[in-house]
C-alpha cells in the first residue's frame, strides 16, 4: 500500500513538475519581451534560473508534503543508488518510473490544453538532432553530469538552500545549452516520455535507448562517482 502511495504521489508530482517546466520557457520570454530585453542571452538566462530556483523550492516543500515524492526518475535512481532512499527499495523505486511517466504524458496534456495558441509554438520537448548512438551518449554523459551535480551541491554544497537550489538550476542551465545541438537534452525520463507520447513516439528503440536507458546509466554511475568521491564514513570513525 505504501508503494502504490508513493507512484500515486509521483504521478501527480511529476505532471505537476512537467507543466511548470514547459511553463517557464514563455515566462522568460514574456518578461524579458516586457523589459524589451529579449535579444539579450545573459538576462534571458538570468531570468530562467531565478524561475527554475523559485519553482525547484516550491516544488521541494511540495514533495515533502506528498511524502518525498520524485518528479524524475534518473534522480531517483540516482538517489537510491547514492545510499541516500534508505527508506525504499530496488521495487518500489522501479514501481515509481510508470507513475512518473503517467505524470509526464498528463503534464504535457494540461499545459498543451491551457495553453493560448499564440504561445503553442513555443512548446517543444526534446527530440534527437544527430545520429542514434551520439544522442544515446550525449544524453547518458549529460544525466551523469546532472545528477553528480546535484548530489554535490545538496549533499556537500552550500547549508543554504536557496543558495544550493540556485547553484543546482545554473549548473542545469549550462547542461542544457551544452545539450541543445545533441537531444534536446531532456535529463529526465518522464518529461521525455510525456513529450514522445503525444507525438506517438514513445514506442520506438529511439525513446528507450536516448531517453531512458542511457539516462538510466549515467545516473547510476553518477551515484557511484559520488560515493567515490565522498566515502561514507565507517561507525568506527564515527565513534574515533
Amino acid at each position: 500500500m505504501g508503494v502504490i502511495k508513493a507512484a500515486i504521489g509521483d504521478a501527480v508530482f511529476t505532471a505537476m513538475w512537467v507543466f511548470c517546466s514547459a511553463l517557464r520557457g514563455i515566462l522568460t520570454r514574456i518578461i524579458s519581451t516586457s523589459f524589451g530585453l529579449q535579444d539579450f542571452f545573459p538576462v534571458k538566462l538570468f531570468i530562467s534560473t531565478t524561475l527554475a530556483t523559485i519553482f525547484i523550492i516550491t516544488f521541494i516543500f511540495i514533495g515533502k508534503l506528498l511524502g518525498g515524492a520524485s518528479f524524475n526518475p534518473s534522480t531517483s535512481l540516482s538517489s537510491y543508488t547514492a545510499g541516500l532512499k534508505s527508506d525504499s527499495s530496488l521495487i518500489s523505486v522501479a514501481v515509481r518510473f510508470p507513475a512518473q511517466a503517467a505524470g509526464g504524458i498528463a503534464g504535457i496534456k494540461a499545459i498543451l490544453q491551457m495553453m493560448p495558441a499564440e504561445y503553442k509554438g513555443m512548446l517543444k520537448g526534446p527530440f534527437l538532432k544527430v545520429d542514434l548512438h551520439s544522442g544515446a551518449i550525449a544524453e547518458g554523459v549529460l544525466t551523469f553530469l546532472f545528477c553528480l551535480s546535484l548530489l554535490v551541491i545538496m549533499q556537500k554544497g552550500p547549508r543554504n538552500l536557496i543558495l544550493q537550489v540556485w547553484l543546482f538550476s545554473l549548473s542545469t542551465a549550462g547542461l542544457v545549452l551544452a545539450g541543445s545541438g545533441y537531444t534536446g537534452p531532456s535529463m529526465n525520463p518522464a518529461n521525455a516520455f510525456g513529450w514522445a507520447y503525444i507525438n506517438n513516439k514513445h514506442n520506438t528503440w529511439e525513446m528507450f535507448y536516448v531517453y531512458w536507458i542511457c539516462p538510466f546509466i549515467g545516473a547510476i554511475l553518477a551515484a557511484w562517482f559520488f560515493q567515490f568521491l565522498f566515502p561514507a564514513k565507517t561507525n568506527k570513525q564515527k565513534k574515533a
